[in-house]
């Protein structure tokens, strides 16, 4: 047999093939093109979450670092309301709880008692924010603020605590250090002896200054 024979054979054979094929789905094409469709429609939908996805962290970003530039703190938390969840909402914690802290320990010289209330603020955020599992740079943050904090209200075992678990679960933190110094300054004696004599000696509220009237 010649050889343009067999390859006549050979295309008929597929072609049969071919034809044999497409009348067994011909009955399902329907289903089949409805499936098509749905993938499709399924990987249109999942590029449209992505892209807005996508905006939405950039907009939180950009609401964080606002906030965060005009040291609004109404802002901040705004960003953590409008966008739960984001890497930005959980830095928006921070900062929040960041100012509390500093807040707070400006007052313990000269209103122990509202020192106490941005303190305590401070620590739940922080403890918030380390519930949320965030990332290492935030959890590093939020492990070191809490310890702060508490060390300011003066408890220092759970202070020691947090530094301590900052520097054996992330040694790699640049806040290492500076955990490991908070540890050796509450190991000497004698600073927890300060903060027991601190504590005995309650700052309160300035007075507000009589009016000359009312001196009269």
């Amino acid at each position: 047999m010649q050889t343009e024979n067999l390859s006549e054979i050979d295309d008929n054979d597929l072609a049969r093939a071919t034809i044999t094929i497409l009348e067994r789905i011909r009955p399902h094409l329907r289903t089949i093109a409805m499936a098509v469709g749905l993938v499709f429609a399924g990987l249109a939908a999942w590029t449209l979450v992505s892209s807005q996805r996508d905006a939405e962290k950039m907009q939180a970003w950009d609401a964080c670092l606002a906030a965060f530039s005009a040291r609004d703190g109404a802002q901040l938390g705004q960003v953590t309301s409008r966008y739960p969840g984001s890497a930005a909402a959980v830095w928006s914690q921070i900062l929040l709880a960041d100012g509390a802290l500093s807040e707070g320990t400006e007052l313990m010289f000269v209103d122990r008692a509202r020192a106490r209330e941005r303190l305590d603020a401070a620590a739940g955020i922080y403890a918030g924010v380390m519930s949320q599992r965030p990332a290492e740079v935030a959890a590093e943050r939020a492990i070191f603020g809490l310890a702060k904090a508490r060390e300011a209200l003066g408890d220092l075992a759970a202070a020691k605590q947090g530094y301590e678990t900052l520097v054996a679960e992330h040694p790699q933190s640049p806040l290492r250090g500076l955990a490991e110094s908070r540890l050796a300054a509450l190991g000497r004696p004698a600073v927890p002896e300060w903060y027991h004599w601190f504590e005995s000696h309650d700052a309160k509220a300035p007075a507000t200054p009589e009016s000359p009237a009312a001196g009269e």
